[in-house]
């Protein structure tokens, strides 16, 4: 049920609308609350912070319509609002689409229009609410985290979960484009950046739909974490995955013969996971660090095109799942010994 607050000094508006929405108030589609002005409107809100959208008119006494979009953009990021008002010039309709508004509705009242809007802005907030889900049941979404997209949330317990630091097994994945650099340095801006995020976006799908996160993009390269109970098995998977989708991806075209590699290096084990950065910037990854998460981008740039690295004591976990080779020995940054590595080929 959508719970809608309704803003605005005319008495007779709150029967018209009892009245012309009685079937979805009965059937429990809706249920209103009203208020006489901005500053009412406020008062409403924070008694009922569940409050999904507000009708608000523009000129009210005490505070009007426009002033309560700037309140509401501040502290209820999440309230989406829709203006109903006789001042339909356009000055007014820009400035309280510049303050936040959803949509905007003139005077007298079209109570069909008023509906469709009204569905359409409940659609629009649902879909919210299911993202904000996502972050909080699969981590799908926990690319960056700040104390704005805290405030979002509107739950002292997701909060509470967002900012607590922990460690955890898990399996890393960093996946590159080879070569990716010669295209960015030849190429204008507008079509390096749309050609990057279209690969990116056919690696994202296989690695979500593989039990995975996207954790970060870095320059031309993906950071991906698995953290479910088969969490090696699945990054394998999502990996392999990955590069049968790249590699049949065609070349750009005659004139630029890209054609798209990507060098992969997959560690697991025990890692830090928590929120890193600069509280003072107000710029904090949900992001995981560790020795872990250090050998897996290490084993990534060990990797030409199209290889799958991992080292030999994850091998030995996946030897009975996946035809791999031995590499050989290489010289991992940081680490006396020299570590033998494994190529995954299928």
């Amino acid at each position: 049920m959508a719970l809608i607050l309704v803003a605005d000094d005319e008495a007779d508006l709150e029967i018209l609308i009892k009245q012309k929405f009685r079937q979805k108030i009965r059937e429990q589609q809706y249920e209103f609350i009203f208020a006489v002005n901005g500053k009412d409107a406020l008062t409403k809100i924070s008694e009922h912070p569940e409050i999904d959208m507000v009708l608000s008119d523009i000129n009210m006494p005490e505070m009007d319509g426009l002033t309560l979009l700037s309140k509401l953009s501040e502290s209820n990021p999440l309230i989406k609002s829709v203006i109903v008002s006789a001042y339909g010039d356009m000055d007014n309709i820009r400035t309280a689409m510049n303050r936040g508004a959803f949509d905007f509705i003139t005077k007298p009242i079209n109570f069909e229009d008023l509906e469709v809007t009204m569905d359409k802005t409940i659609k629009h907030i649902i879909q919210i609410r299911e993202t904000l889900k996502a972050i909080k049941e699969n981590n799908i979404l926990k690319m960056y985290v700040d104390e704005t997209v805290l405030n979002f949330m509107g739950s002292r317990e997701f909060e509470s979960s967002l900012v607590a630091n922990e460690t955890v097994e898990a399996t890393v994945a960093f996946i590159d484009i080879c070569s990716f650099t010669s295209i960015s340095e030849s190429e204008p801006a507008d079509f390096v950046v749309t050609l990057l995020n279209q690969y990116f976006d056919v690696m994202a799908k296989e690695i979500i739909a593989h039990g995975g996160y996207i954790d970060k993009f870095i320059g031309d390269a993906i950071m991906a974490v698995f953290r479910s109970e088969a969490h090696l098995n699945m990054a394998i998977e999502a990996c392999l995955a990955v590069r049968k989708e790249i590699e049949k991806l065609p070349a750009l075209s005659k004139q630029v013969a890209f054609m798209p590699k990507i060098s992969i290096g997959i560690n697991s084990g025990e890692m830090i996971s928590g929120n890193i950065g600069s509280a003072s910037l107000r710029r904090l990854d949900y992001t995981v660090i560790g020795d872990t998460v250090n050998i897996a981008q290490r084993l990534q740039s060990n990797a030409k095109e199209g290889q799958i690295i991992i080292t030999e004591a994850t091998y030995k976990k996946i030897k009975e799942s996946f035809n791999c080779k031995k590499v050989g020995e290489v010289k991992l940054k940081n680490k006396t010994k020299e570590v033998v590595i494994y190529e995954v080929l299928g």
